[in-house]
């Protein structure tokens, strides 16, 4: 812990900004976690194949106290939202379903491309941090004298390589996340697209056996 506390003293004032893209990204992190694994998932195929078996049974109350069940996740959102228009016109049905779909999807994909940002902030912070104490170096060695060129130039090189190293560390695993949490998402989406599509037919084939008989 001390040489990782020296090398944040010894790469300036640059560490900082770099050290707060990183508070950021370690929060959006958590925070898309708990709202991704622990709110907006669920078990996509059992939970349809459920709901389904209700539909095809006629029972839409339970098919929607099973999505009452579920009240943050994601796809409950939207299957609830066609289940309530059971019965209704084929455009009701679609309609509601993609009210809900667009309400929806924003909350799940939020946040989570600003981990790509991030990343690419703290790296270019490390380059600018590189910069800087190459600029510092050349500058000691045009201007100082030759027996304090010495200290100044490991100063400054500690500054170009520190801020360097301190920006990937930060990027690196920021844009892991990015990818990591990118492909839940869109798992997620895909989920919704698919089975919004499948209770869309179930109810509308439903709609239209109610009304000829």
């Amino acid at each position: 812990m001390a040489g990782v506390a020296q090398a944040f003293k010894d790469g300036g004032i640059w560490m900082y900004p770099i050290l707060l893209m990183s508070i950021f990204s370690i929060a959006v992190v958590v925070e898309r976690v708990i709202w991704l694994w622990f709110k907006y998932n669920i078990n996509g195929d059992a939970f349809m194949r459920h709901i389904k078996q209700l539909v095809i049974n006629g029972d839409i109350d339970s098919a929607i106290r099973l999505c009452n069940a579920s009240p943050h996740a994601a796809l409950p959102r939207v299957l609830k939202s066609g289940l309530e228009k059971a019965g209704k016109s084929e455009l009701e049905i679609q309609n509601a379903v993609e009210e809900k779909t667009l309400e929806v999807i924003p909350q799940v994909v939020k946040r989570t491309h600003w981990l790509s940002a991030f990343a690419s902030i703290a790296t270019l912070m490390g380059l600018l941090g590189t910069i800087a104490g190459l600029i510092e170096a050349f500058d000691a060695v045009a201007r100082l004298a030759p027996d304090k060129r010495a200290e100044a130039l490991t100063a400054s090189i500690a500054i170009a390589m520190n801020t360097t190293a301190f920006g990937l560390i930060v990027a690196i695993p920021t844009l892991l996340a990015h990818l990591f949490l990118s492909t839940f998402t869109k798992g997620i989406l895909d989920e919704i697209d698919r089975y919004s599509v499948e209770i869309e037919n179930l109810l509308i084939s439903l709609s239209k056996g109610m009304h000829r008989s």
